[in-house]
C-alpha cells in the first residue's frame, strides 16, 4: 500500500468520525455557544427533558447571558444555594425548583 494511499485513508477516517460525533452519533453532544454552562451539568439528557417542559423561558441567548452572570465564577451549586436562599423558585411541570435550575434546563433544551 502507499503511503499517499494511507494518508488520504485515514483523512477520509477523521472527516467521517468529526462528523459522526457533530451529529451525536458517537454519544456525546454537538458543540454548542453554551458549552460552558452546559458542561456544569451532571444529568445534560435529563435536563433537556425537563427543559422541553419550561415553555415561558426566554430564547437561549438570553437565557446564556443571565446564567453567566448570575452563575460567575461561584459555580453552579453556588447559584443554586443563593437562588434557595434568596427565594428564587419556578414552577416547572409541577417541579417547584430553584431558577436557575429551570433556566439551566431550558437552556440545554433550546441548545
Amino acid at each position: 500500500m502507499k503511503r499517499r494511499t494511507m494518508i488520504a485513508g485515514g483523512a477520509v477516517a477523521g472527516l467521517a468520525a468529526a462528523g459522526a460525533w457533530r451529529l451525536g452519533l458517537l454519544g456525546g453532544y454537538a458543540p454548542t455557544p453554551y458549552d460552558d454552562l452546559l458542561d456544569q451539568l451532571d444529568a445534560r439528557d435529563d435536563a433537556i427533558l425537563l427543559g422541553q417542559k419550561a415553555t415561558d423561558m426566554p430564547e437561549a441567548r438570553a437565557l446564556a447571558d443571565e446564567l453567566r452572570s448570575h452563575i460567575g465564577e461561584a459555580g453552579l451549586a453556588a447559584a443554586v444555594s443563593g437562588d434557595i436562599a434568596a427565594g428564587r423558585m419556578t414552577e416547572v411541570a409541577g417541579w417547584i425548583l430553584p431558577q436557575t435550575v429551570a433556566q439551566m434546563a431550558a437552556l440545554a433544551a433550546k441548545a
